[in-house]
Parts: C-alpha cells; sequence; structure tokens
C-alpha cells in the first residue's frame, strides 16, 4: 500500500531529520579523535600506503592493533576515502556515517513490513531521532557498524521471503558484521540459523548463493580462531593474511558473569545510560525518557504475535525480530557489557521501542490519528532539546575524551626538531597517524613497557618519547606534549614558549 501525501510528509520530514542530526558539524562533534577511531584510521593508512597493518602484517583479516587486535572492516572501507580526500577526522568518520544513514530506510522497511505503513514510519522516527543511533553515527567506533549491518541484513532477509534475489545481499551483510565485531562471533550461527529455520526461504541459486557468501566470508575467521588458539601457524592466502595477536582477549566472553552481564543490561535498558559520556547524552539517554513503556509494550506484542502464529501456524516477521532480540540478550549475558559493547542488543531494543507505539496507536483504535500526532509531536519537542544540547553543551564536553586539539598540537610539535616528549594521555596511534610513520618504522624503533601484553603501551619510538605530565625531564632540545594544566615553569624559565591548543600545552624552544 502506498504511502498517502500526508504520510510521504512526515517520511521526509524524519528523514531529512535524522540527516541533519548526522551531518550537522560532521567531524568537528565530537571533537578531536579517539584512541580506537587513530587506530583503525592508522592501519587503513597503512594498508594503502604500504600494504600491511602496523604489525607487517599484509592484508589481515584481523588487526593486530594493540596487541589484541581490532575488528577491521572499518579500515578497509576507509581506504578508498582517505586515497581521495587524505587524514581528516570527517574522512576517518565517513564509512560509519554513510552505513548509519543507509540504516534510516533500512529501518522503514522493517517496520513496515511489521507494522505496516504506520509501523514504518514508527520505526523510522525512533531510529532518525534517537539519541544512541546519532552518538553511533558521527564517530568512527569500528564494533558500532554492526548493529546498522546486521539491521540491513534483517531488511534484506524481509525482503527475501517475497524475492529471493534479496537473500545474498542479506548473506553478504551478516558476513560483514563477522569483520565489524568479533563478540558477536558465538551468536551468528545460532541467529541466522534460528531466522532461516522459521523463514524457510526456497531451495533454490539464491539461497545456495547466500551460503556460499556467508562461508567465503566466515572461513578466513575460523582460521584466525585456529591460528589464534594454538591449533596451527598463521598463514596467507594471496594478498590476506590471518596474523597471530600478541595476547587473545580469551576472557571477554565467558559463562562466569553471567548473572552480573545480565544486571548490568537490564540497569543500562531502564537508566538508559552506562555511565560513559560518549555512549550516552546526559538526561536523554538511549531513546529519551519516555521510551521505556513503549519498549516494553513492543516486547510483549512480539510475544503474543510470535505465540499467535505459532498457534495457527502462519508466518509473521515478528519473529525475525524476536530472535535478533533473543539472540542480543544471549550475547550480553556472556560479555561485560557497557553500551557499544550490547549494540547488537541496542539495535532490537529500539526496534521494540517502535513496535510498541505501532501497537499503542492500533489499540486507540478511531483515535489513532490523534494519538499519531501526539507521540510525533512529543518526539520531535524531545530531539529538538536533543539536538539543542548535544551541539551547545554536550559535544563540547567530550574534548577530554576525544582529546580535542591532538592534531595542531602534533602539527606544531613535528614543525621543530629533536625528539618530542609527548603526554600518556596522547595515544600512540595518533602519533603514528599525524607524523605518517611507516610500519615499518615503527616497528624498528619501538619499544614496549611490557611486552607480551593484551594492550602494548610503547615507551618510545622514532622521535617520540613518552613522559609523566607531572615530571617530564628537562631537554634544552626537545619539544614537549603535555596535557594541560601540566607543570611549566622549568620550561618558561629556561626560554621556552608555552602554547596552549586544544586540551594540550606544547612546549618548545
Amino acid at each position: 500500500m502506498k504511502l498517502t501525501k500526508t504520510e510521504k510528509c512526515i517520511f521526509f520530514l524524519l528523514l531529512a531529520l535524522g540527516v541533519f542530526a548526522r551531518l550537522y558539524r560532521f567531524g568537528a562533534a565530537p571533537p578531536g579523535l579517539n584512541q580506537d577511531e587513530a587506530f583503525a584510521a592508522y592501519d587503513a593508512w597503512a594498508l594503502l600506503h604500504y600494504g600491511t597493518d602496523s604489525s607487517l602484517h599484509r592484508f589481515p583479516v584481523y588487526l593486530t592493533a594493540w596487541g589484541s587486535g581490532m575488528n577491521a572492516l572499518e579500515s578497509y572501507l576507509m581506504i578508498p576515502f582517505l586515497a581521495l580526500f587524505g587524514v581528516r577526522t570527517w574522512v576517518i568518520r565517513l564509512p560509519q556515517m554513510i552505513l548509519a544513514l543507509c540504516a534510516l530506510p533500512a529501518a522503514f522497511s522493517v517496520g513496515r513490513r511489521l507494522g505496516g505503513k504506520r509501523g514504518g514510519l514508527c520505526t523510522l522516527a525512533v531510529l532518525a531521532l534517537c539519541p544512541w543511533h546519532i552518538l553511533l553515527s558521527r564517530w568512527a567506533l569500528e564494533s558500532n557498524m554492526a548493529p546498522n549491518l546486521l539491521l540491513l541484513g534483517l531488511c534484506f532477509l524481509l525482503k527475501g521471503k517475497e524475492d529471493g534475489r534479496f537473500l545474498p545481499v542479506s548473506a553478504l551483510c551478516c558476513g560483514l558484521a563477522l569483520y565489524a565485531y568479533s563478540a558477536i562471533w558465538p551468536v551468528m550461527p545460532l541467529l541466522l540459523g534460528l531466522m532461516l529455520l522459521y523463514q524457510r526461504p526456497k531451495a533454490d541459486r539464491w539461497l545456495l548463493g547466500s551460503g556460499v557468501i556467508l562461508a567465503v566470508l566466515a572461513l578466513p575467521l575460523i582460521g584466525f580462531l585456529a591460528v589464534n588458539y594454538g591449533l596451527m601457524d598463521e598463514f596467507s592466502v594471496g594478498p590476506f593474511s590471518v596474523p597471530r595477536l600478541v595476547q587473545m582477549r580469551m576472557g571477554e566472553i565467558s559463562l562466569s558473569h553471567v548473572p552480573d552481564n545480565l544486571k548490568t543490561m537490564l540497569r543500562i535498558l531502564l537508566t538508559q545510560s552506562d555511565g560513559l559520556k560518549w555512549n550516552s547524552a546526559g538526561r536523554f539517554g538511549l531513546f529519551y525518557p519516555a521510551a521505556l513503556p513503549f519498549g516494553l509494550l513492543g516486547l510483549g506484542a512480539l510475544v503474543y504475535r510470535c505465540f499467535a502464529a505459532l498457534r495457527d501456524r502462519r508466518y509473521d516477521p515478528a519473529a525475525l525480530l524476536l530472535i535478533l532480540l533473543f539472540t542480543g540478550v544471549g550475547l550480553t549475558a556472556l560479555i561485560s557489557v557497557n553500551i557499544n559493547r550490547m549494540n547488537f542488543l541496542v539495535m532490537p531494543a529500539a526496534l521494540s521501542v517502535a513496535f510498541g507505539a505501532e501497537t499503542a496507536l492500533r489499540l486507540l483504535g478511531r483515535y489513532a490519528r490523534v494519538g499519531a500526532a501526539l507521540l510525533l509531536a512529543g518526539l520531535l519537542t524531545f530531539f529538538g532539546f536533543f539536538a539543542r544540547y548535544y551541539f551547545t553543551d554536550y559535544a563540547p564536553s567530550l574534548n577530554g575524551e576525544f582529546t580535542a586539539g591532538w592534531d595542531e598540537a602534533l602539527d606544531t610539535a613535528l614543525r621543530h626538531d629533536g625528539t618530542v616528549y609527548v603526554t600518556r594521555a596522547l595515544h600512540y596511534p595518533k602519533l603514528l597517524l599525524r607524523s605518517e610513520t611507516s610500519p615499518q618504522a615503527f616497528n624498528d624503533t619501538v619499544e614496549y613497557e611490557y611486552y607480551p601484553a593484551q594492550y602494548l603501551s610503547p615507551r618510545r619510538f622514532g622521535r617520540f618519547v613518552y613522559v609523566n605530565d607531572a615530571a617530564p625531564p628537562f631537554d634544552m632540545d626537545g619539544t614537549y606534549v603535555l596535557w594541560n594544566g601540566a607543570p611549566t615553569e622549568k620550561f618558561l624559565n629556561a626560554g621556552f614558549t608555552v602554547e596552549r591548543i586544544g586540551c594540550f600545552d606544547v612546549v618548545y624552544k
């Protein structure tokens, strides 16, 4: 059924607001760069120019960053943009942004199949104006690609019920999600198995092609696990390598903390915060404070519809959302959680809020139009206050977490000869990225504090030496990048210049 003119206007209004909330001051808010963003960008830059990651592995299926690794997809997606536009903050964040924007029409499509036109508009409204998804879209944490890819996978799987040609696209999205967030590896076979068992797609070339795509994408990661569990040596296939990490983070998924993890999950969903400033925007939470009743109503409606469909032996696409939701709960029970670690669950939770809103409007019967108008007005009001808060008070409050001014501070220091003494608040991938140090030069000169370790911390490499802000060594020929407020009197007395740039004091002769 086609949208009416009014519904089209609402659709494009929501889409436009969603795009605005993600693109306005993109690259500048949040300011600076997170350390994981920087490492993903450095590995992308190194692969582009040298064909290896930071540890000299050629096109690895999993990056060796930090010693215990990082998901590789985002770095590979950055490469063409870095080649075209160079190393800039907005370029580093562009793949995440593009994927997040693609998620908005996908959300409408999923909602429409679950709840008709009204369901599609409710789902688009929730995701487009959702603080969690807006925050996620605006910086490049590589694991935050996974929920958008899974939403796209669900979207094309639902389309595949009508046209099998969409199944390989769904398989591609789900396969790529494996390269976006390694924590989902244990539950992906269960998720896809349950969804396919329920949907029962026609056994034809499209289903076969989907299986081939998933197998091709999963096999390198199975090899990666075999290498890192000591079952085989690291190896290469064509231009790609399967590396051994310095240390594998084997304890991240565990059955021993399930009760505590579930308690943390419930606390986060109820309070809409994990206490980490970059994951939730103050009092606005994940989906706004008024979302909880709709989320509970949506969950109840999903369970009711699925039981009714099983009783009547008929297909209901709502079952696929319920499978995604409960698989997310299962994964969250296995890992130590915060919002970005449980992003696999937050996406179906957002869809459940939208499903609850659609259910509430359906229950209103002939008053549904009035209810829809009130809900839309309330959501737009919340969004207006959130957007104002985000761009005036919230984004600048992240200066310290994202080390605002790091690039200009390093540029200033690198214009001077000699050793550059650096605060430990400035993580080493940012030094590698801004100085354009080659992976070979880094590996030839690096000295680590501890080796091996899950999170390697260099003592020095190239021109850089890490120092304690409170007591940096005195070198008349050196340059310093220290955290704001570090003692600089002895440098001033010796004729040095102290220049404050963002979060840093750059000290030079």
